[in-house]
């Protein structure tokens, strides 16, 4: 059973993803129009209670050659700071291409990415949170090197 918020940090919104108990499909719950880092954190505060999260899985918007930009170091600081107050751990994930990915996704359902962006930072935390679930499900891949035979060995 787990129980991990995603985050999709934005300048303006904070999407919000879930998953089911077993760990297996993130979906979104809601976007928190950002005011203020206290209000922020309470309605944070609020879905951790509601939720018994244990986790944040939040999305770095890493740039396209693979750098932590200004905008990167950003969301990890606020972050951490949502961690360290909700006692929660925080791990990351690349989020390149989440926010456009949910645009497409809400086309493909008729609506329109312009008018619906509470729902398009809903659906790229759902992507974020997917993909660490994904990541989670994923063997560990391990080398077991063979030893060469001896000389000895071989004759």
């Amino acid at each position: 059973m787990i129980s991990v918020l995603g985050l999709d940090v934005g300048r303006k919104r904070i999407g919000v993803a879930g998953c089911d108990r077993l760990g297996q499909l993130a979906t979104g719950l809601r976007t928190i129009q950002r005011r203020s880092f206290a209000h922020d954190l309470e309605q944070l505060r609020q879905l951790c209670q509601e939720r018994q999260v244990e986790r944040l899985v939040v999305g770095l918007p890493y740039t396209l050659n693979g750098e932590l930009g200004s905008q990167a170091r950003q969301v990890q600081h606020l972050a951490e700071r949502f961690g360290k107050a909700l006692d929660l751990p925080v791990e990351y994930v690349d989020e390149r291409l989440t926010s456009f990915q949910a645009e497409e996704i809400l086309k493909q359902r008729g609506r329109s990415p312009r008018r619906e962006k509470a729902l398009v930072d809903q659906i790229a935390a759902a992507l974020i949170l997917q993909q660490w679930l994904d990541a989670l499900k994923q063997p560990v891949q391990t080398t077991v090197a063979t030893p060469r035979p001896t000389a000895a060995e071989r004759d």
